[in-house]
C-alpha cells in the first residue's frame, strides 16, 4: 500500500497541511519541524507530488495577526488598535499584507487558523496578548508554525520570539510615583492572573509595597475577567471603613470605570483619592481629570512584533529573539500629594 501524506503526519506529530507546506518548503513552517518531517519523509519512502509546489518568491506575503478571544471587549480596546496601526505601518513598507484573526473563542480562532494554514495563506501568525493556558499557542508550536508573541512567553519561552514590556518594573514604578507623593494605602485592579501582562504588573505593584515598606492588604486588590464585573466590586472597595487614598489600575478602561465609579459616588480624583493607570491610551485623556499613565509605547510592540516576523520569515535559521520596549510615565492631573487630600 503506498504510503500517504497522512502516515507521514502521523509519524512526525504534525498536521497534514504542515507535511504538504514542508514539501513546498513554505517559510512559515520552523527548521525544527521541517527536520521532523522530512526525517519522517525518509524513513517511511514517501514521494510528495511537487507538480503543485509553489515557488518562495511567488507565495503571497501574509501575515495574520491574533487577538485574544472575546465577543467584545477585544475590539473596545485602544491597546490592540496601536499594536496594529505599528504591524500595518511595518507591513506596508516592506510589502506584506495581515489579515486580523477573532473569534469568541480559542476553537473558533483555531478553526480560522487551520484554514489560513490549510490553504497556504499566512507566513505567519503575531498573537496581541500572553496568557497562562492558551490552545491557540499550543497548536501553533504543535504544527511547527511560525509565530511572534506580544507579551512574555508562559511556555516554549526558549523556543518563542515575543515582544513586551518589562511590566514587573512597570508596575513597580506606577506604585513607586504613589509611594513618593506620600501615599500609604495603596490598591490594584487589574485583569486576572491568567493574563500576563496584568500578573506581572500585580508583582511590580507588591514588589513596590515591600521595598517602601506598606503592608499588602489583598482587599485592595480587585482583579476581574471582565470589564463588564469591575464596577459593583469598585463601589464596595470605595465605602469601605479603610478607603485607599490611592489606586494603580492594569490598563486605561479600568481606569474609566473607576473614575465613573467615583464620579456617581460623589468621591472626587484626585481630591479624595488618586489613579494611575496604563497604555496612555485616548481613554486617559477622555476622563475629566485626566488619568496619569504608563505609556508602554504600543505602537512601537507592533513595529517590533512585525519586524521580527518578517526577519524571521526570510531568514528561517534565525534564533528566537525576546525584545522589551521601555515604557515613560506621563504625567496629568489623577494624582495628588497625600498630605493635600481632604
Amino acid at each position: 500500500m503506498a504510503v500517504t501524506i497522512k502516515d507521514v503526519a502521523n509519524l512526525a506529530g504534525v498536521s497534514p497541511s504542515t507535511v504538504s507546506r514542508t514539501c513546498k518548503n513554505h517559510p512559515s513552517i520552523s527548521n525544527e519541524t521541517k527536520e521532523r518531517v522530512r526525517y519522517a519523509i525518509a524513513q517511511l519512502g514517501y514521494e510528495p507530488n511537487l507538480s503543485t509546489s509553489t515557488d518562495n518568491n511567488c507565495i503571497q506575503k501574509t501575515i495574520g495577526i491574533i487577538l485574544p478571544p472575546s465577543d467584545k471587549e477585544a475590539f473596545e480596546n485602544s491597546f490592540y488598535l496601536e499594536v496594529i496601526r505599528g504591524i500595518s505601518q511595518f507591513c506596508n513598507k516592506h510589502g506584506y499584507i495581515n489579515t486580523v484573526i477573532t473569534g469568541q473563542s480559542d476553537d473558533e480562532i483555531l478553526s480560522i487558523i487551520k484554514n489560513l494554514e490549510k490553504n497556504d495563506m499566512s507566513n505567519g501568525f503575531i498573537l496581541l496578548y500572553s496568557k497562562q493556558e492558551d490552545a491557540v499557542i499550543d497548536y501553533l508550536y504543535n504544527s511547527g508554525l511560525l509565530y511572534v508573541l506580544i507579551g512574555k512567553a508562559y511556555k516554549y519561552a526558549n523556543q518563542t520570539v515575543y515582544i513586551d514590556n518589562d511590566n514587573i518594573l512597570a508596575g513597580k514604578d506606577a506604585t513607586d510615583y504613589l509611594c513618593r507623593l506620600g501615599h500609604k494605602k495603596i490598591a490594584y485592579i487589574g485583569s486576572d492572573n491568567n493574563m500576563i501582562f496584568s500578573a506581572d504588573r500585580k508583582s511590580g505593584y507588591m514588589r513596590s509595597l515591600e521595598e517602601n515598606k506598606i503592608n499588602y492588604v489583598p482587599e485592595y486588590c480587585l482583579e476581574f475577567s471582565s470589564t463588564q464585573t469591575a464596577a459593583e466590586p469598585i463601589r464596595i472597595l470605595l465605602h469601605s471603613e479603610n478607603r485607599p487614598t490611592a489606586i494603580v489600575v492594569s490598563d486605561d478602561i479600568y481606569g474609566v470605570i473607576f473614575e465613573r465609579v467615583c464620579a456617581e459616588e460623589g468621591i472626587k480624583i484626585p481630591n479624595d483619592i488618586s489613579i494611575i493607570s496604563f497604555n496612555n491610551s485616548l481613554f486617559a485623556r477622555l476622563t475629566s481629570s485626566q488619568l496619569t499613565s504608563i505609556d508602554i509605547n504600543s505602537v512601537q510592540l507592533g513595529i517590533e512584533a512585525s519586524s521580527q516576523l518578517i526577519n524571521h520569515i526570510e531568514n528561517p535559521n534565525l534564533m528566537a529573539t525576546k525584545i522589551i520596549v521601555p515604557h515613560i510615565l506621563i504625567e496629568r492631573s489623577s494624582c495628588k500629594q497625600v498630605d493635600t487630600i481632604k
